[in-house]
């Protein structure tokens, strides 16, 4: 499926000359009081991505306006399922087919342009993938002198009401922002639970088998958190919340303790302290959406309070 998002700024009001997309991934943009904000909800038919969709969208923020980007609910990516649709069915026929390369993985790229003057609130819900998932997403951003954006980028251990807890195959995301051509941030997360073809392959390689240890699986190693997100500000209608932000970790006493935290976060800065990136933990993915929701909630000043109502719904 593909996307494109281009809106200008007329008078007072964000009108998009181009809003359009096609199965499986469909954009809804409901009207807004507030003069130079446009809402735009980026979602899925069916509620989620099975395995071998790909979707690309293009955004282009014109002059002076402000968009958000949200989504309606987590982004579901459910199990892969080798052969069963017509993107993985050309691997078959491939000589150098493995079992793991026939796996049908979900792609999402996004190419983001950003005009003098304006900002972009990419603030969607976690990304949640199924057991046996696939899953890979790469997002670009292109700031003129003067924009802004406000990045989150999250991801949940999965359905742990059934029993689901790390249990996907894959995920992989990369987030990069460029500045006037100008790389300034780089963020890359892959989490890559080991296979059964890696265990063994691992076995074969070791002249002893029975004196390794078994490979560690992503829940032995995320425990006991259930929630990772990544935020990054960058530009001049960020300030305010980056000053909240950097008065509260400076508040923050560092000590031994004999359980972890339910909750940890950390703030770094980049590109010379012109941008500020959050990173964030916490055992149930509600005490890392709540510590966002109180975290941004500067930016009611910037986007009008109902709008930023419907942000961490």
């Amino acid at each position: 499926g593909t996307g494109h998002i281009t809106c200008d700024l007329h008078s007072s009001t964000v009108v998009f000359s181009k809003l359009s997309s096609s199965y499986p991934l469909k954009l809804l943009s409901p009207r807004v009081a507030k003069h130079g904000v446009a809402i735009v909800y980026v979602m899925s038919y069916g509620g989620g991505l099975v395995g071998g969709d790909c979707m690309q969208l293009i955004v282009e923020v014109g002059k002076e306006c402000k968009l958000l980007l949200l989504s309606q609910g987590s982004t579901k990516v459910f199990k892969t399922r080798a052969g069963n649709r017509a993107s993985t069915r050309f691997k078959i026929s491939s000589p150098q087919a493995t079992p793991t390369s026939l796996q049908a993985v979900t792609t999402q790229s996004m190419e983001v342009t950003i005009a003098p003057d304006s900002a972009l609130f990419l603030l969607p819900d976690p990304v949640t993938c199924f057991r046996s998932a696939s899953y890979t997403q790469v997002q670009t951003f292109h700031l003129a002198g003067g924009a802004s954006i406000v990045l989150l980028d999250w991801v949940t251990s999965g359905r742990r009401s059934m029993g689901e807890d790390w249990d996907f195959l894959r995920y992989y995301s990369i987030n990069e922002v460029f500045v006037e051509g100008r790389r300034v941030a780089r963020d890359v997360l892959l989490l890559d639970n080991p296979s059964l073809d890696t265990q063994i392959a691992s076995e074969s390689c070791s002249s002893n088998p029975t004196s390794r240890s078994p490979l560690r699986t992503l829940k032995d190693r995320l425990a006991p958190y259930s929630c990772y997100a990544m935020l990054l500000l960058y530009g001049p209608q960020t300030h305010g919340v980056v000053t909240d932000l950097q008065a509260k970790y400076h508040t923050i006493s560092i000590f031994k303790r004999t359980a972890p935290e339910r909750f940890l976060w950390s703030l770094t800065p980049v590109d010379d302290g012109k941008g500020t990136v959050i990173r964030a933990a916490g055992v149930d993915t509600e005490d890392v959406k709540n510590w966002f929701r109180e975290a941004l909630r500067g930016l009611e000043a910037v986007v009008g309070i109902d709008e930023y109502r419907k942000v961490f719904l």
